[in-house]
């Protein structure tokens, strides 16, 4: 059986500065329930692993399934499709105004508006997506008909 090679300490020291970071802030955000703080990580790791990872990874082969396997294309949709879902989840609960009593009891700002940006994130993100590959797709036309 071959044994684990050791990586880089300094990769193993980043990562556990990450991970204690990752434990401070949930403390921090959960205001010391321990058992909530539990639930929330475990619960947080079940959910992508069973619910969001098989959802979208059929997504993603439907895309390619769709498209014939055209990388280029599925490419220009997966980027901003995964930059517009990990918004989405990172600002899940001021977009949909879970947590917004508290938001603006905590910043003395308001949470109002958190989903209209995000949509128009999400469009721009896409709108410069299509901009991007229909420039590539111009530029590689004309060497094609030669």
């Amino acid at each position: 059986m071959p044994r684990p090679v050791p990586g880089n300490p300094f990769r193993l020291l980043v990562l556990l500065c990450s991970l204690a970071l990752c434990a401070y802030a949930g403390v921090r955000l959960l205001d010391g329930d321990r058992l909530m703080i539990t639930v929330w990580f475990v619960g947080a790791a079940l959910v992508h692993d069973l619910v969001l990872l098989p959802l979208y990874a059929a997504a993603d082969r439907a895309l390619v399934t769709v498209t014939a396997g055209r990388t280029a294309w599925v490419n220009h949709v997966r980027v901003p499709a995964a930059l517009s879902g990990l918004l989405l989840l990172v600002w899940f609960p001021l977009i949909s105004g879970r947590v917004s009593e508290r938001y603006a009891a905590v910043t003395a700002l308001s949470a109002d508006g958190f989903a209209a940006r995000w949509l128009l994130i999400t469009a721009a993100l896409f709108a410069g997506s299509a901009v991007l590959f229909a420039v590539r797709a111009g530029r590689r036309r004309p060497e094609a008909a030669e």
